[in-house]
């Protein structure tokens, strides 16, 4: 699912919202939880995750063009850990679907 269609399934479940009032909502939401995140603030959504900053060492690396070493930096990263709540309902939805078609098998 992508922003714009998380912007038109709110605006059909609303029927009071307009697209743009929807538009809005949306950008509002993600932009309070980018800029929380940059703080290095937790975000917690109660029955669909958390979201927080983690911290990855600089390190030693490779160019694979040449094969030469390259530091890399250290890195803050976002991290989402699903809420069990959501990983019931994936792992349900799962159990309801076929498995997936295997693409190796495809020689």
């Amino acid at each position: 699912m992508t922003r714009s269609d998380l912007v038109a399934r709110l605006a059909e479940r609303f029927s009071q919202l307009t697209h743009r009032d929807a538009e809005f909502a949306v950008k509002t939401i993600v932009d309070a939880m980018s800029d929380a995140l940059a703080r290095g603030h937790r975000i917690e959504i109660r029955g669909f995750g958390s979201f927080s900053v983690s911290r990855r060492p600089p390190r030693i690396g490779r160019n694979p063009r040449s094969g030469e070493q390259v530091t890399i930096p250290e890195k803050r990263v976002p991290h989402f850990k699903p809420g069990k709540a959501l990983r019931e309902a994936v792992d349900a939805s799962q159990a309801d679907a076929p498995p997936p078609a295997d693409d190796a098998s495809a020689d």
